[in-house]
């Protein structure tokens, strides 16, 4: 007989319990009804949320209800995820698979967190899916490249332009979104003390606020931003221009620096961001939080990352 999908809760429950105190030797099934809450209480989507009771009860049927958190290693996790697969006798597309992998990966952070788990089981756990090439990221030649063009596009004696330089410093050390960058309003950034200056990304939207930050620039940001302040005279928003003609921007950066055409944009510059921050080395969390992302956004980005990192700039 297949083993059955465990439900989480009982059926009538819908809003968040009294959270048990969770151990090692805490029954799975004590755990997951203990994560259901937490998912509540932090504001998941109902569609994350069935989706996740439901990936997990399967875990559940899996080993067993009563099995100990802390006797499920790697190894079981690695058997668990072979029969979904192929042992369960019911399709599983990639999609799915991926999804009941986030949740794995998920629940057992939380868990770890939590100082149920001194070690992460799911943390080797890795896709089985078809290769696609890693994020282009920029080395640090290359960056010096495009710094000193850049620059030298400031003091071009015709037409000195500090908006290039500017836009690329920042997009460097703040690892920022293309939407991110275009909402930015001139009262986000704060420059009265140069050596610590700072932008706050904020986001009207309530289910977003988790996104909100705020991040350190280069000292030396306040004189390129009045520069750039003096040459262009926004009212109100930083870049009063379309992404587009910011793209152009990029890609003539990139041609005055010597790279590769159509190499620069606003996603290469994030990840090479993100990639010199953990060469530098930022804590991970810290990293999640200053990309402004979530932690099931995370597991994924955290996999490429490390690819990424490994590879040689």
């Amino acid at each position: 007989m297949l083993p059955q999908q465990m439900p989480l809760l009982p059926a009538a429950s819908g809003q968040p319990t009294e959270p048990p105190v969770l151990n090692a030797r805490s029954p799975l099934q004590r755990a997951l009804a203990a994560f259901h809450d937490h998912m509540l209480a932090q504001g998941f989507s109902l569609y994350t949320v069935k989706a996740f009771d439901s990936d997990l009860g399967l875990l559940a049927g899996y080993l067993g209800a009563g099995a100990a958190v802390g006797s499920i290693d790697t190894r079981k996790l690695e058997q668990f995820l072979a029969y979904l697969r192929q042992g369960r006798g019911v399709p599983c597309n990639l999609k799915s698979l991926e999804r009941r992998l986030t949740a794995l990966k998920v629940f057992f952070a939380w868990l770890c967190e939590e100082g149920v788990l001194a070690e992460d089981p799911a943390v080797p756990l890795v896709h089985h899916r078809a290769t696609t090439p890693l994020q282009r990221v920029l080395s640090e030649q290359e960056i010096a490249q495009l710094l000193q063009a850049t620059d030298q596009w400031r003091h071009v004696a015709e037409r000195a332009d500090a908006r290039p330089h500017l836009l690329v410093t920042l997009l460097i050390a703040t690892g920022i979104k293309k939407g991110e960058c275009m909402s930015i309003a001139l009262e986000d950034l704060n420059i009265s003390e140069p050596q610590s200056a700072a932008l706050n990304i904020h986001y009207p939207s309530l289910k977003q606020r988790f996104k909100e930050r705020r991040l350190c620039l280069p000292s030396a940001f306040a004189l390129i931003l009045q520069e750039y302040l003096d040459q262009y005279k926004p009212a109100a928003r930083l870049f009063e221009c379309t992404a587009r003609n910011l793209e152009y921007v990029l890609d003539e950066c990139a041609k005055r620096a010597g790279l590769p055409a159509r190499v620069l944009s606003f996603e290469t510059l994030r990840w090479t961001c993100a990639v010199r921050d953990l060469r530098s080395g930022m804590h991970e969390d810290d990293l999640r939080r200053k990309l402004g992302l979530s932690h099931i956004s995370w597991v994924e980005t955290s996999e490429k990352l490390r690819k990424l990192l490994s590879a040689p700039l």
